[in-house]
């Protein structure tokens, strides 16, 4: 293994305890380069009319007859096509445990620093605890802490890694990990099918009964300076698809468009999807992932958490023959996803860097 991946560069200070020592003023390790900062307005893409915002998308017509399953599955491939995020709802996920993992882990997030410390991650694969991605020293830092977990497949899981506290915990992400599984089985038959492939393509590629499925819970306490940071700096996911429980309260969300960044709305009970580089790259860029970002907030704390779907880290994933044609050649070589996901670990977030490095010559 790396040896940069064995231990962090630097000390690691928790922003939530930044944050509650009530400075007004944030460390420069926070502060953004000018160009990478928020700006109080972010002005829509002028190519579209009125306020843009993500579709949103009803799954429980999937279950419907057969016109409302096609213009379903049309509005998924063309959300896919010209925005790479888009809200379900309907989704069927209990509302219940929805509200359980929300109360939970602000929980765990509100325990006493030494109880959360107990569980201080490593660069080696992030479970658990952390402040910070990439190994890189000297690096610009997040407004956040996180609490990173394997759910699937079960061969992966470790309990050890999970807290202990709040009692619910272990049971209730249990739980959403195996609803969230189901909803993403969902959503890869639809991506299969509107690709013109067979119905299980995507999730054979990706591993089938070893699809990887992970958790990362965000936290990012008030900021003083919000317009100096970010919560989570600019970047498309590594992975397969994203499934982000967002905090309707509090919206911190921005997406690309263009040359522009939109806000993201919550809608009450929906979830947030966007696709990931695997997926850009399986489609031959039929789908591409996209960049986004989190901006912090000076009056509210705010709590999201991102299930990830994944491909099984050993598997060489590369477009699909059936994608490729002399008029759209293969556009990225193959790379399998451990390989792949090592850059976010040794450089933290970079755009969209690592899927513009797989790009054939």
């Amino acid at each position: 293994m790396d040896s940069s991946l064995l231990q962090w560069p630097e000390p690691i200070v928790s922003v939530q305890s930044i944050a509650e020592t009530g400075t007004t003023i944030i460390p420069d390790r926070y502060v953004k380069p000018a160009s990478e900062r928020p700006v109080p307005v972010h002005t829509p893409d002028p190519s579209f009319s009125g306020n843009p915002s993500i579709p949103v998308i009803d799954l429980g017509k999937l279950a419907e007859g057969a016109a409302e399953c096609r213009a379903a599955m049309r509005a998924i491939s063309d959300a896919c096509r010209n925005w790479g995020f888009f809200q379900v709802v309907n989704h069927g996920v209990e509302p219940e445990l929805v509200r359980a993992v929300l109360a939970t882990w602000r929980g765990f997030f509100h325990l006493p620093a030494e109880e959360k410390q107990k569980l201080a991650n490593s660069p080696t694969t992030y479970e658990g605890y952390g402040s910070r991605l990439g190994v890189e020293k000297g690096a610009s830092l997040d407004w956040g802490d996180y609490f990173f977990l394997h759910l699937f497949p079960f061969s992966i899981k470790n309990y050890d890694k999970w807290p202990k506290l709040p009692y619910s915990c272990r049971d209730v992400t249990d739980e959403y990990g195996r609803q969230l599984m189901r909803v993403c089985s969902t959503l890869m038959k639809v991506l299969s099918l509107s690709l013109g492939l067979e119905v299980g393509f995507l999730q054979e590629k990706f591993g089938g009964e070893e699809i990887g499925g992970c958790m990362r819970v965000n936290y990012y306490p008030k900021c003083p300076q919000p317009e100096l940071t970010l919560g989570l700096s600019a970047h498309s996911d590594p992975g397969g698809l994203t499934v982000l429980l967002a905090d309707e309260r509090v919206p911190g969300l921005q997406v690309r468009k263009g040359d522009f960044w939109v806000n993201v709305h919550p809608l009450p009970g929906a979830f947030i999807v966007n696709i990931g580089d695997q997926i850009q790259v399986l489609s031959n860029a039929a789908y591409k992932s996209v960049e986004h970002r989190v901006v912090t907030n000076a009056a509210d704390e705010r709590l999201s958490i991102a299930f990830f779907y994944n491909p099984k880290s050993d598997l060489p994933l590369e477009p699909a023959r059936e994608l490729v044609t002399p008029e759209r050649p293969q556009l990225y070589r193959a790379m399998t996803f451990e390989e792949y996901r090592m850059f976010v670990r040794k450089k933290g977030l970079r755009g969209k860097t690592q899927v513009q490095s797989l790009e054939a010559v």
